[in-house]
């Protein structure tokens, strides 16, 4: 919780630049793009999406990763800041961030 805190106080989102928001639970990935000054989600994209598949791997993390820069692009976002939310960049989470910046998304 401490390490989610820390992260928070440095990375900040804004229209331009919105902050790419990663979590993770026991069996579903969550990835959403978001405003901090008006405090708006501009893109969500989870593995509760039946098109995605199930479950919390480095497969499904590929597929979020994919769809969001996606729906990104489809907005007009290209640069965003990453947000692991406290989790290790590792695994999971690399594998999402990786996928994201391999359709289009800079960061």
């Amino acid at each position: 919780v401490k390490r989610h805190r820390r992260i928070r106080q440095k990375v900040v989102g804004t229209l331009d630049h919105p902050r790419l928001s990663v979590y993770k639970s026991a069996r579903h990935l969550y990835a959403q793009l978001i405003d901090d000054l008006s405090g708006h989600t501009l893109v969500y994209v989870s593995t509760l999406d039946k098109a995605l598949g199930k479950g919390c791997n480095i497969e499904a993390a590929k597929s979020v990763g994919k769809l969001l820069a996606e729906r990104a692009r489809k907005e007009g976002i290209k640069k965003v800041v990453f947000d692991r939310g406290g989790y290790p960049y590792h695994g999971v989470v690399k594998a999402l961030a990786e996928s994201a910046r391999e359709g289009g998304l800079v960061f």
